[in-house]
Order: structure tokens, then C-alpha cells, then sequence
């Protein structure tokens, strides 16, 4: 199968790449700087192209044989939404009309669980997203509902064992807030099997772990997989509401309004596609330990090297 993928530079794509190259297909990847991509270059089957305009996608789908997009931010510059519609909304857009005018029909999409609930932008933004392809008649769809995406990489463990090498005491705003998280190796491995059964066609698919987490849980774990003594404090609500005013004038946005509101909706599966799809999900437990515990002891490899001028 030939598959044009879009989004794929980023965490998902990077794992997700190596499972369809070994599934055989051939993978066409749209990239906005191919100078920057030359690594994923090496994956069997995988041709880097340059991300066409609006106007062009229609081009670059022609000849596939699936879409596949990944495409998404979880926090914008401004405070409006705008942002996240220009990325979420304005490229399914783009995508549908391109995928009409080439003749592509199958579209596996990346939207998030949740999506259309609650009040932040980002979960509106993926919502109007879904029901615009739903409202595509002439493509064959699946969307992809992941809870929180964990796994080599992510912007999630690793992001709360950054900020505890920092710290020994860590406000923590919604701790309460509960999630079901899923291992990007499940995630890759659900994607290769709705692309070869026909059935996933017309679904929407959440995709979960195994247990539901409190976010204080989850960030307590990290302490211990990366050897990192913390004192957590649980913000009350206004408290974490004030947080997240305050992180958005923060570069980076560390955490957000946004998020804040996002995290008012518990991110947990009712329906968990996994073992429809064959796959056993797999817990936080072994594949976190693994690579913050790696990290951490990457990282005094690289202390005793630059205190012995070893290169």
C-alpha cells in the first residue's frame, strides 16, 4: 500500500514510520524542512518530500492508496483558539478537498479522546475536525481517539521528569485530573491494523491503557522511574485556573489555560478499541521505567565524561 503521511516528523510518526515500513508499505512523508528529516530518510520504504501548499496537496496525494494525518499542536501562540483551529480545522479542510480532487477515498486521522468536549479550544478544534470528515461522504474514514500518548520521546513523562530534575517540590495544578494512557507502540500497531480491515471504516476508535491514573499518580511514578524525590503539592482549583493564566505568558507554555481546561474532562476510554484491534495494552510499569531510568543514567554517563574530557 502506498500512504502519504502528514505530521510524521513528530512523536507519533517517528515511531509509527518503522511499523508500516515492516508491515511492507510504502510511505510517502510530506515535511516542511526535508534537510531536517534526513534520518527517517533510512527507514526502509520511506521517500521525504516537501510539504506542498493548500493549493498543491492534491498533487502529492495522487497515487495513494491512504492518507494518513497526524497532524496536530497542543498549545497555540495566542489565547483565542485561532491557532489551534488553523492547524486542526483549517488543514482537515485542505486535506478533504485535496483527497476529492486526487480520487484518494481511505483517510486514517489523529484526533484525541475527548475531542468536541469541555471548553478549551484544543478539544473544540478537534472535534470540528472529526465532524468534517464524517461529513465527507465520498472518503472512507477512521479516526483515532488516543487518550495521552506515552513512550520514547513524549513530551509527557519525560516533561515532568525534566521538571523535577529542577525541583524538589512541584505545584501541580488539577491533580485529580484522571487519564488512561497509552503506549505509542500500541498506538503505531492499532494504525497498521485499521489500514489493512475494512470493518474500522466509519469508526471512531479510543485508544487507551490498560488502568486510569490520577495526573498526581502519574507525576509520583516519574519521581521513581527517574530517581527524582519530589514533593508534590496538589493546587486547589482557582489555584491551578490562576497557573494556567499565568503559564500562558510563559515561552513554551509549560502548561496553559488551555490545558487547564482540558484537563477538567477526565481522558478516559468508555470503549477501549485496543483488544478489538488485537492488541493487549500495554501499563506504564516496564516501557517508562525503561527510558526514564535510561535517561537518567545517560545522563551521568554524560556528567563523568565532560568532568574527564572524555568526548
Amino acid at each position: 500500500m502506498r500512504i502519504v503521511l502528514l505530521g510524521a516528523t513528530g512523536f507519533v510518526g517517528r515511531h509509527l514510520l518503522p511499523e508500516l515500513s515492516q508491515r511492507g508499505h510504502r510511505c510517502v512523508l510530506l515535511c516542511r524542512a526535508v534537510s531536517r528529516c534526513g534520518q527517517l530518510r533510512l527507514v526502509p520504504g520511506v521517500e521525504l518530500r516537501p510539504m506542498p501548499t493548500a493549493a498543491n496537496l492534491s498533487a502529492a496525494l495522487a497515487g495513494a492508496d491512504a492518507v494518513i494525518n497526524l497532524i496536530g499542536i497542543l498549545n497555540e501562540r495566542g489565547r483565542n483558539g485561532r491557532g489551534f483551529r488553523k492547524v486542526h480545522v483549517g488543514i482537515t479542510e485542505n486535506l478533504i478537498e485535496a483527497c476529492r480532487i486526487s480520487g484518494v477515498r481511505r483517510v486514517v486521522h489523529m484526533s484525541a479522546l475527548n475531542a468536541g468536549k469541555g471548553t478549551s479550544h484544543y478539544l473544540a478544534s478537534k472535534g470540528e475536525a472529526e465532524n468534517l470528515l464524517r461529513q465527507a461522504d465520498f472518503l472512507d474514514v477512521t479516526i483515532v481517539q488516543p487518550s495521552v500518548i506515552f513512550g520514547a520521546g513524549d513530551a509527557f513523562f519525560n516533561r515532568f521528569a525534566s521538571l523535577l530534575r529542577r525541583t524538589p517540590v512541584l505545584p501541580l495544578a488539577c491533580p485529580d485530573a484522571r487519564l488512561q494512557p497509552v503506549w505509542v507502540g500500541d498506538v503505531v500497531n492499532a494504525i497498521g491494523n485499521i489500514l489493512e480491515n475494512p470493518w474500522t471504516i466509519g469508526r471512531s476508535l479510543e485508544l487507551a491503557g490498560p488502568r486510569v491514573y490520577t495526573l498526581r499518580e502519574l507525576v509520583r511514578f516519574t519521581a521513581r522511574a527517574s530517581g527524582r524525590p519530589c514533593w508534590i503539592i496538589g493546587l486547589p482549583d482557582a489555584v491551578s485556573r490562576l497557573q494556567g493564566w499565568l503559564m500562558d505568558f510563559v515561552p513554551g507554555k509549560p502548561f496553559s489555560s488551555d490545558n487547564y481546561k482540558s484537563l477538567q474532562v477526565d481522558n478516559v476510554s468508555r470503549h477501549n478499541a485496543l483488544p478489538e484491534l488485537g492488541i493487549t495494552p500495554h501499563s506504564i510499569n516496564a516501557e517508562v521505567t525503561a527510558y526514564l531510568s535510561g535517561s537518567q543514567h545517560q545522563r551521568r554517563l554524560d556528567d563523568w565524561r565532560q568532568r574527564a574530557g572524555v568526548e
